[in-house]
């Protein structure tokens, strides 16, 4: 944090400056910054200042193989990789009229709510870590890591699998990993009443995050909101539910809402989702059918996908992860561009959203907002 004061007039009554938080103040989501120009402790005016880590997604992706961008765009948001590789062969997929075999479909689920839960998590070690609470990223981080342990087994990464591959998955379950993930969720179960008492029952967490960076309904949709901040301010909408794919359709679950749209209903938004996150993935193990995993494809040096466009898209733990693929008929994406859920609320809501808010509820709001930089990146 680094502070600078401006240059004001002799007939301003209070004096202003510009206070840094980011890229590496632990009160930012990563390798990004916002320039807050100061009126004492309130947020008079804010700049976003992104363009401090990996950048031009995009347009790598043209210049790449199809399958070779399955190792480039797991980076797109660290902390919830797979939604990308998912997004991203679905678009190929339904351009190369490829059919993803079923028991595929149940693992691609499973590794998106695994993902899911492992996000929400580093979450709630984010609503401890602003307010002073250490206790919560010491336990949900390290909950967190019993997650990894199961990826790591599955795809051999921890953090990027490159796991998805165009037509299913790269390979099958292991013998075994469905008992052990059976049991992760038993944990996972049992530790939630210990994070109610410690986080959201915390009457000192209460009185920091409500009334913090409310969020109207109205707001959110004209601002491109979407996910668990959208849900929070009240509207129903979850892309698993209202526009399915995969297998989401064959599974039991709900949408929770809470509806109040300030912090604290954005981070009770996630608690009660991971608890559905769990629902869904005990289905998955009681529900997966035997078969393939995956169908087999071209040589990846000759594959081309056939001339076309497509929007393909997932509900990821911040919202909508959207791919709009455009292809010409070569060994290469002609376009890719990719709709992130952290670009709108991180960059130009952010101006609206910290205006006169003190900077003390800066990095709560930030992180209940549960914004990935490398989105803004792209």
């Amino acid at each position: 944090m680094e502070l600078r004061p401006l240059n004001v007039s002799s007939t301003n009554k209070r004096k202003r400056y510009e206070l840094f938080i980011g890229p590496n103040h632990p009160g930012i989501s990563g390798n990004f910054s916002y320039v807050l120009e100061m009126e004492g402790h309130k947020v008079a005016d804010v700049t976003p200042d992104p363009g401090l880590l990996h950048r031009g997604f995009e347009k790598l992706m043209e210049r790449r193989l199809w399958t070779q961008n399955l190792a480039l765009v797991p980076r797109i948001c660290v902390p919830e990789p797979d939604v990308n590789e998912v997004a991203y062969c679905m678009a190929i997929e339904h351009l190369a009229g490829i059919e993803v075999p079923k028991h595929a479909q149940y693992i691609r689920v499973m590794v998106l709510e695994l993902a899911r839960i492992a996000s929400f998590l580093f979450g709630f070690g984010g609503v401890g870590g602003t307010t002073g609470l250490y206790t919560a990223p010491n336990w949900a981080i390290g909950d967190r890591d019993y997650i990894l342990d199961l990826f790591e087994w599955l795809t051999g990464g921890r953090v990027y699998h490159i796991y998805q591959y165009p037509g299913g998955v790269k390979n099958d379950i292991p013998d075994g990993w469905l008992e052990k993930l059976s049991d992760l969720l038993d944990y996972l179960e049992s530790r939630l009443p210990e994070y109610d008492n410690l986080i959201f029952r915390n009457p000192i967490i209460r009185d920091r995050l409500k009334k913090v960076g409310y969020l109207s309904a109205e707001d959110a949709i004209e601002n491109g909101i979407t996910g668990p901040n959208l849900r929070a301010s009240g509207v129903n909408w979850d892309i698993r539910k209202t526009q399915p794919y995969l297998v989401y359709d064959e599974l039991d679950f709900e949408v929770p809402i809470t509806g109040n749209g300030d912090s604290y209903a954005r981070a009770l938004q996630r608690r009660l989702e991971l608890e559905e996150s769990i629902k869904i993935l005990r289905q998955c193990i009681d529900q997966i059918p035997d078969g393939p995993y995956k169908v087999k494809i071209p040589n990846p040096f000759e594959f081309r996908v056939p001339a076309g466009s497509y929007y393909s898209k997932v509900e990821s733990s911040r919202g909508e992860f959207g791919y709009y693929v455009v292809s010409n008929g070569d060994v290469k994406p002609y376009r890719v561009y990719i709709r992130g859920p952290s670009y709108s609320s991180g960059l130009y809501y952010a101006k609206k959203a910290m205006n006169g808010m003190r900077i003390e509820d800066v990095p709560v709001w930030i992180h209940m907002m549960d914004i990935c930089p490398p989105d803004f990146d792209r």
